[in-house]
């Protein structure tokens, strides 16, 4: 029996990324192409949750209006009017934010302005680089 080429006792691999700051922390991004795996963005999940909790408050009629939900959070009325726009998007916009697979860059305030209300058009504006 011969022995081919010996093993090396270490590997080095090259992978080609950058450290990036997101809201405080450090993120790695990969380059374009490279297979993303999903990153579920806590801070836009939590506003889905809030903006829907905050719509079902006003459709039972559990709050009258805006600005008593609003003191009884203990928020600003256009704070959580801005917040509750995102009750009116896509509901597969919705689905990639819950399962982690929103457009890359996409933050929570370009969410809270001023969206059309088309969701074909609304795919068009988050769809586009973000960064």
């Amino acid at each position: 029996m011969t022995r081919s080429t010996p093993i090396p006792d270490t590997v080095t691999l090259h992978l080609p990324f950058r450290i990036v700051r997101r809201g405080g922390r450090k993120e790695m991004q990969l380059p374009e192409g490279a297979a993303q795996s999903r990153r579920i963005d806590n801070t836009l999940v939590k506003a889905l949750a809030r903006a829907f909790r905050w719509k079902r408050m006003l459709e039972t009629g559990e709050f009258a209006t805006i600005a008593d939900l609003a003191e009884r959070e203990g928020i600003a009325a256009p704070y959580l009017t801005r917040t509750m726009r995102l009750t009116q998007l896509a509901p597969d916009l919705v689905e990639s934010i819950l399962d982690g697979r929103q457009p890359s860059g996409l933050k929570l305030e370009a969410l809270r302005s001023t969206l059309p209300m088309a969701w074909s058009e609304q795919r068009t504006v988050l769809s586009a680089p973000l960064d």
